[in-house]
Order: C-alpha cells, then structure tokens, then sequence
C-alpha cells in the first residue's frame, strides 16, 4: 500500500461511483493502492470506463449483490437514499458506511489542504490551482467536481504535499475538513433543501472557517457581500491570517485591470507593492476574480506570486465551464454549467463581452425544484441578457417533484423582463429547433447543471445536417 491510505479504505465499496465527488475520491484511492468497486446509474459512462482504467470495478445500476461481503466500507453521499439496495446489504454486513466527505477529509490528512469554498466558481478555481501547480511541478494532489481535459480527470494522487480540494456546502460537509488555506468566493442563498436563510449560510460558513489550523490562511472576496460579511465575522479568529481580494482599492490582493481578449482575459494585480499580469483563458470578470483567489492561495502557501501568475496562463478551462463543444454552419456551441442566476448573469455577460455583435441563443435547463421554487424569478430575469432562449423541464435529480413548480415560473418572469423565450418539454426536438433559430454568427449555450449538457453535439450535427 503506498503511504496515506487509510486502512478502513483499503477496499471501498462506492454507491453511485460515478458522480463527479464520488469518482474523484474513486480515483485517489485506486491510485493509492486500494481495491474499488462500486455502483452507478450508468455503467457503461465514461467516467465509469477511467476508473475501470485504474483498476476499478464498476457495476452498473444498484443491486444487493454488488457489494462485496469482504468490503471494508462502503462510501455515499448525500445524494444516496435510504432504501438503496446496497446501503441496505451494508447494514446486514455491518460494513461500516462512510459520507464522501469523510473519506476526502482521510485522503487530505499529513498534506497541506487548499479547501476551495462559494456558492459559485469552485470547481473553475479548484481547477485554475491543481493546474497552474501541477505546472510549477509541485505535483498536488487534487479533487474536482469537474474533468479538466477528459474523463477521469478530475482527481489525481501527487507526490507532492499540497491537497487542493472542492469544498461542498451544499450539505454542510464542508465542516469535515481542515485546511491549512480555505478560500471563500461568495456566500448567497442557495441549496435550499439545506438551508432556511442566509443567516444558516452565513453561520456554517464561520463553522468552516473555523476549521482553518492555527496560522491557516482564509482568501475571501472583498467585494463580494456575504463573503465580505463573513470575512467581518471571523476577524477576531485567533491564529486566522484574512487576505482580501478584488477590484477595490482596499483589498489586500488588487486587481487593477481586466481586459477582454475573444475568449480569453489579460488581468493585472496589485500583490505585495508589485503588478503582475497574467492571461486567464476563459472570458469574463468571474473567473478573473477565480484565477485571483486562486493565486492567493497559492502565495498564502509561500509559492512565489510571479511563478504562479505564469503557471495560471497554462489553465484552459474544464469541461462545463464555457466549454466550447464546436462549430457547424458558422455556429458555435459553448457548454456552461451555470445553474444559479448569478452564474447565469456572470456568464452570459462574459460571452456577450466575447461575442460583439453576434447573437446569443441560449438553451436552459432549470435544475432542482427548490431551486426553481426560490430562484426562478431570477433565472427569467437573467435569460432577458441573451437574444434568444429555450428553456427545458426541470432536471430534479435527487429531487421529487413539488406541486406548481414548474419552469413556467422562469418564463413568466423573462417575458416580464421582455426576454424572448420559448417552452420545449421534448429535449429531443432541441437540436432541431435551435438549428432552425440560429444564424451564421450566432453564440449557442446549453446552460444547466443537469444533462442538458448532452444536447450539444446534437445542436452541432443538427446545424451540420440543415448546412449540407
């Protein structure tokens, strides 16, 4: 076994491996000697088929008798229901069950953590810090929620002694973890199967932060006003080192300048008396502000702030971050993963400061109930900055639906907005549609966090199909 594994994990069983926490922490272990296994919905994904590359077994679907009795545990999360068949099995076995978070927290532990958490850019900023170190050579350690450049990709076992990790507040889980530099990048209301008010968001956030080892480092947005209010309630921690970043003058790490550059931004900032300027290769002021916090941190960990800034120019995206998925017929598709009205606005301005005088069609597809339920008005406010929406049936995942809640709620309010948008409740006739809509010029995104992702290609042999 090589060092770090923990011995209870030495054969984990994962219900639902193939989910991007769960897969990351699939990997890890599997790099670090274990024997996986594990379920998911989808056995024949491509994730699945990256863990079957590292020795991983995946089975697909859930039944009893994929868990093996000589099982050492059986790791979940919080998307895993009680009635599952093989949460059950566990039970007769009296094999021990573990929340993913725990297992994380096990990996993290004799490294030096990065903790990455926000109601918004976690996985783009976890992504910009296992990147830009891996360049410098560093080798980290890191678990994303999200693929960089393939399947697979999102979790890797270094040498080195830096752990960058994704931290969820979803479900509170976050509180497992005790980094050595926690980065917090906004604090909103969301998760609100989780959460009854931002004052519950704003006291597990300080829970979080509490959890920073003495000495530790918290990078927080300056301008940002729930992370500014929790960076206000944390002031006073003992053995708590606060660096501020952003566009004011006050902040600690300032950012002076951001320049649109097509699909790519040159931003400049004030660290240490010294300017550094660097390229971020996505567009929009949103993820400049990532790549920032994330350069914070890195320095908060003594890595120089000038090799860092270079390293950052190396990153280049990961896969539903405005990923462009092609172009046909003079169109191009662009994946975004936003689901929240503040990612939806930051996004959609980042391409309309890309696309100039191109039109922005835009294919959403409303993700959780509750969400819809408390946001919805929002999400139609923020469709009204594209020319031109379609907007899909709720994706529930791990929701059941909750009555009159329906993506109705969003259009109503971006045709209030004088938003032009259409109903489709077939996602199978989207490709067409949006082929029928869009011109040579235009901008597609396919904007969601649930598979609405999956009509891209779609979109572009429907384009190729209507040009030939």
């Amino acid at each position: 076994m090589k060092p770090g594994l923990p011995t209870a994990m030495e054969r984990p069983h994962f219900i639902g491996i193939g989910g991007a926490g769960m897969s990351g922490i699939a990997k890890i272990l599997a790099q670090r000697g274990a024997q996986v296994a594990g379920s998911d919905a989808r056995g024949d994904s491509e994730t699945a088929e990256a863990l079957r590359a590292h020795g991983a077994t995946v089975h697909g679907g859930h039944a009893a008798g994929h868990l093996a009795d000589d099982s050492t545990c059986v790791v979940v999360s919080s998307a895993i229901r009680a009635d599952n068949p093989e949460l059950a099995r566990a039970a007769e076995l009296g094999i021990p069950v573990v929340h993913r978070s725990d297992a994380l927290a096990a990996l993290m532990d004799g490294l030096r953590p990065i903790a990455v958490a926000g109601t918004h850019g976690k996985t783009t900023t976890t992504s910009m810090l296992a990147v830009s170190l891996s360049a410098l050579g560093l080798d980290p350690s890191y678990a994303i929620g999200g693929d960089l450049d393939a399947p697979g990709s999102n979790a890797h076992h270094g040498a080195g002694d830096i752990f960058v990790a994704e931290a969820d507040e979803s479900d509170r889980t976050f509180h497992k973890y005790t980094p050595q530099v926690a980065i917090i990048l906004n604090a909103e209301l969301d998760h609100h199967a989780n959460y009854a008010s931002l004052e519950e968001i704003y006291e597990s956030f300080e829970t979080f932060v509490a959890k920073v080892v003495p000495g530790g480092t918290l990078v927080v947005a300056h301008g940002q006003e729930g992370a500014a209010e929790i960076a206000r309630r944390v002031a006073g921690n003992e053995g708590l080192n606060v660096v501020t970043y952003g566009e004011e003058p006050e902040a600690d790490v300032r950012i002076t300048k951001i320049t649109p550059r097509g699909l790519t931004s040159e931003v400049t900032v004030l660290l240490g008396g010294r300017m550094l300027t660097f390229t971020v290769s996505v567009p929009g002021r949103h993820y400049a502000h990532n790549a920032v916090a994330a350069l914070a941190a890195g320095v908060a960990l003594g890595i120089p702030a000038h090799n860092l800034a270079s390293a950052l120019g190396k990153y280049t995206g990961v896969k539903r971050r405005l990923q462009l998925k092609g172009e046909a017929a003079g169109v191009q598709v662009i994946d975004s993963y936003a689901h929240h009205p503040t990612e939806m606005t930051a996004d959609l301005e980042a391409i309309r400061g890309a696309a100039g005088d191109s039109r922005i069609l835009v294919v959403f597809q409303p993700h959780l109930f509750s969400r819809t339920q408390e946001l919805g008005k929002e999400m139609g406010q923020a469709l009204a900055l594209a020319d031109a929406s379609v907007v899909l049936d709720i994706y529930p995942a791990r929701e059941d639906p909750l009555p009159g809640v329906t993506s109705e709620i969003i259009l109503a309010a971006a045709r209030a907005a004088n938003a032009d948008v259409t109903a489709e409740h077939d996602k199978g006739a989207v490709a067409d549609v949006i082929a029928g809509m869009a011109k040579p010029g235009d901008l597609v995104l396919t904007m969601g966090a649930g598979d609405v992702t999956d009509l891209g290609p779609q979109i572009l042999a429907a384009l190729s199909n209507r040009s030939n």
